[in-house]
């Protein structure tokens, strides 16, 4: 586990990650346009799911928690927005995120048990895969 608040990397997120910057950059050459402002907005991003929260000096209220959580629901709307338009204005777009979503669909939507059960899985498929090619 990081250090607490430095960020972390689990290998679902670094390949959840990695796929997007490869889509983006999949855009990118077929569009001729540099995506500067989204390629930075799936840079803070992932760092912002990789974060150790640091650990809280107080336990929060029923307020604050909601608070909290209307928060994290408003960035989840800024994500769904910029996806949403994205699609809308480029089908290329909407086609790639179409086709690969058996892949970062169940990162994203995944509770905390099943992102640990699927990481453990992708683990013991990487374990097999080196001892194969040994």
């Amino acid at each position: 586990m990081g250090e607490e608040g430095k960020p972390t990397s689990s290998l679902p997120d670094t390949q959840f990650f990695g796929l997007l910057s490869n889509l983006l950059q999949q855009v990118e050459s077929l569009t001729n346009q540099e995506e500067v402002e989204l390629r930075a907005k799936i840079n803070a991003l992932g760092l912002e799911v990789t974060k150790v929260p640091s650990k809280s000096t107080k336990v929060l209220d029923e307020l604050e928690l909601a608070s909290e959580l209307d928060k994290l629901s408003a960035k989840l709307d800024d994500v769904d927005e910029m996806i949403s338009s994205a699609m809308a204005a480029d089908p290329q777009v909407k086609s790639l995120l179409s086709n690969t979503a058996d892949v970062w669909l169940p990162v994203i939507t995944a509770n905390s048990d099943e992102r640990q059960s699927f990481a453990a899985s992708v683990e013991d498929n990487v374990q097999v895969e080196d001892k194969s090619s040994k």
